[in-house]
């Protein structure tokens, strides 16, 4: 069984709902999810000038391989209306792969990169993230997620909900 970390989130439509929809679809085609964050609230991240975006992080138990979870957190953007049309855009909702298991991996095909690449430096990745795993340690950085949220470079505000 593999252990993967999950952020979800979105700042367009019916967030909550869709972050709803997220878990459930995740649920169904990636893994079970044994636990989740509460939400929290954000400003955005990157482009500034678009509304707060409201994230959760995941933990899923899956038999996927770290590709094919990949592949599944796509299509389920997909069916849940994502459009890629700017990066760091507004999104109805969003899927990214934190950890999987304590594994490093850079793929080309399909792009992936675990752990992910920016995490230690956004705050609306960390606090929900300590949340639920506080003593997870990254495997590149060598430090609990706890301790990468004290360090964390992000001045953004994080609001619990």
């Amino acid at each position: 069984m593999n252990h993967a970390y999950l952020l979800i989130g979105g700042n367009l439509g019916k967030i909550k709902e869709n972050l709803q929809n997220a878990r459930e679809l995740i649920g169904q085609k990636v893994g079970a999810v044994s636990k989740a964050s509460s939400l929290y609230q954000t400003a955005a991240w990157g482009l500034e000038e678009q509304p707060d975006f409201i994230n959760q992080v995941l933990l899923v138990d899956s038999e996927l391989p770290a590709a094919d979870m990949l592949i599944t957190m796509l299509d389920i953007e997909q069916v849940l209306g994502r459009v890629r049309e700017m990066k760091n855009g507004p999104r109805l909702i969003d899927i990214d792969l934190l950890f999987y298991n304590d594994e490093v991996i850079h793929l080309t095909r399909p792009d992936l990169t675990v752990p992910h690449p920016l995490l230690h430096t956004r705050n609306f990745t960390l606090y929900p993230l300590a949340e639920i795993a506080p003593d997870f340690v990254h495997p590149v950085l060598h430090k609990k997620i706890r301790t990468l949220l004290q360090q964390s470079p992000d001045a953004l505000p994080v609001k619990k909900l």
